[in-house]
């Protein structure tokens, strides 16, 4: 998959409607019972960019997104403003937003992850494009340096430590993070006259699977 390491205009997405979706396959049995399953282990998320155009500017700056792109061929970053940080968006990033492994004296490879929790379940989401100079991380409460410590690679979200931590030791990070996405079609239709009247062209993004 080809992948465009740059991120739709902030100020664009910013006001955009979406979220995460999933696919639920659902049996309606004889004594009114349901059975239900989903072929999907992780969700997925949709977003309508255009909800976020207020200018003709800002038409002419994603219409030269859209075409850098090549419309749908080219994936690349989203920034979604309901859900970019490790932490509650009324925080600040901190080395343990998010326990992202345990030592084992070996490993030294661990990947970001953001958990999302409600009651006795979870949900585990792997983040594969961090932004830069916001990742933290630590290990057992002891928070460690990037570039002395540790390393990041921005492309896939694996963070790489100098020295493996020790067995049994909780190994954490925060970061704010984009959303892999594509456009979700391969033409943009624009009126001059009908966005000065309020009315927005549809700008459809999905999350990809890197």
């Amino acid at each position: 998959m080809s992948f465009h390491e740059v991120r739709f205009p902030a100020s664009l997405s910013f006001g955009s409607v979406g979220g995460p979706e999933r696919r639920t396959d659902i049996v309606a049995l004889a004594n009114g019972f349901e059975e239900r399953n989903t072929p999907w282990a992780q969700s997925r998320r949709r977003y309508d960019a255009g909800v976020g155009l207020r200018s003709l500017d800002d038409v002419e700056q994603l219409i030269a997104f859209f075409e850098a792109r090549r419309g749908q061929l080219h994936a690349f970053r989203w920034k979604d403003w309901s859900d970019y940080k490790s932490c509650l968006p009324s925080k600040d990033v901190a080395y343990d937003d998010q326990e992202i492994g345990r030592g084992d004296g070996h490993t030294r490879v661990f990947q970001l992850v953001k958990t999302y929790a409600s009651g006795s379940q979870s949900y585990v989401r792997e983040i594969n494009k961090p932004v830069l100079g916001t990742v933290k991380a630590g290990v057992q409460r002891d928070e460690l340096q990037e570039g002395l410590n540790f390393e990041v690679d921005l492309e896939t979200g694996l963070v790489t430590f100098e020295i493996a931590p020790a067995e049994g030791l909780e190994v954490t990070a925060g970061f704010e993070f984009d959303v892999p996405v594509r456009f979700d079609a391969d033409r943009i239709q624009t009126s001059v006259a009908s966005f000065r009247a309020g009315d927005v062209p549809n700008v459809p993004v999905v999350e990809v699977r890197i």
